[in-house]
């Protein structure tokens, strides 16, 4: 793979930091490394393999110098206004935030799902929401063996996805203290409520994973359902996933097809109290998979517990699972 010119928009931030200590992880073959965030934040010093960089104020001019590929995480007003000069620039940009997700001309990609699509893009590639990529890594083998007639999701999401207003909001909830992130105290509660709520009853969050689910399985009119619930954790989000198939099923052959799909840890030992939990995602790029079992209460339906390290597979990671695929794809043309 060619070394090439990266930068980070939005580098101070929980996703930003992550990028670059998943890069370092995955040694991913950099040149030259640019670091950018707002103003308030501009100055920061940021180590990377050992080395310190200095963060720059993004402004119009920042990708007025040679930069191959730039990884958005500083929200869609910014993904708005900043991705477009980028790729005009020459600039492929992965984006982190959902401004760019639904439009046709940009792909939507999970790596383990749809890599081809990045061979489309126009110079930008979207990167689905957190929860969108930990349900349909587990969703798409099962999809292409036994036809998925309908979903209905529920979230259980860490604080971790709200930034560090979040992570604040819990702790000082813990000591006592005021919330500032969220219209209620977070700590020792569930909320049930992530993002604006819209006209007809749903957040923004739940449409975002039922708009996404369909766009990324190519089915635009596949029924979906979601219900999305803040809880009190740190880092990792959890997702009961019912599902109904077209086909029949054995137990035995979902199993095995999960466990011979990429990007997935089947924990589905019940005897042994094995089962996906956030200790276990946290700081890993694997979509956990368990509590697999039949739902009796409709034909050819299926239950699955899925937790995934919402920072790293759900935004990080992802994102540059994607570079790498789209370099691969570059190498693969120029032989």
């Amino acid at each position: 793979m060619k070394r090439v010119n990266l930068a980070i928009v939005g580098a101070t931030g929980m996703v930003g930091r992550t990028f670059l200590k998943v890069l370092e992880e995955r040694k991913f073959p950099i040149n030259n490394l640019y670091l950018f965030s707002s103003e308030k934040s501009a100055g920061t010093e940021l180590t990377f393999r050992g080395k310190e960089y200095k963060v720059e104020a993004l402004t119009e001019e920042s990708f007025d110098r040679d930069i191959d590929i730039a990884l958005f995480s500083a929200g869609g007003d910014v993904s708005k206004k900043f991705a477009p000069i980028a790729r005009d620039h020459g600039v492929i940009v992965v984006d982190n935030s959902s401004a760019w997700r639904m439009e046709n001309d940009v792909p939507l990609v999970v790596p383990e799902v749809n890599p081809k699509d990045v061979d489309w893009n126009n110079g930008i590639i979207a990167n689905p929401n957190c929860s969108t990529i930990q349900s349909v890594v587990p969703l798409t083998k099962l999809h292409e063996a036994l036809k998925i007639k309908r979903i209905v999701y529920s979230t259980y999401q860490a604080v971790s996805g709200s930034g560090v207003g979040g992570i604040k909001d819990l702790e000082n909830g813990i000591n006592g203290g005021e919330n500032k992130k969220y219209p209620h105290q977070i700590a020792y509660n569930c909320l049930p409520h992530i993002d604006e709520f819209l006209d007809n009853g749903y957040t923004k969050e739940e449409m975002k994973m039922i708009n996404e689910t369909r766009k990324i399985l190519g089915h635009p009119y596949l029924p979906i359902t979601s219900t999305c619930v803040r809880v009190p954790v740190s880092n990792c989000h959890g997702e009961s996933i019912n599902v109904e198939f077209e086909k029949n099923f054995e137990i035995s052959d979902v199993i095995a097809t999960l466990k011979t799909s990429p990007g997935i840890l089947v924990l589905n030992d019940d005897k042994n109290d094995s089962y996906p939990i956030n200790s276990i995602a946290n700081g890993h790029d694997d979509v956990l998979v368990g509590r697999i079992r039949r739902d009796f209460s409709k034909q050819n339906s299926l239950n699955l517990w899925v937790v995934a390290d919402n920072l790293r597979k759900g935004a990080a990671s992802n994102a540059i699972q994607i570079v790498e695929k789209l370099l691969n794809m570059e190498e693969t043309y120029e032989k």
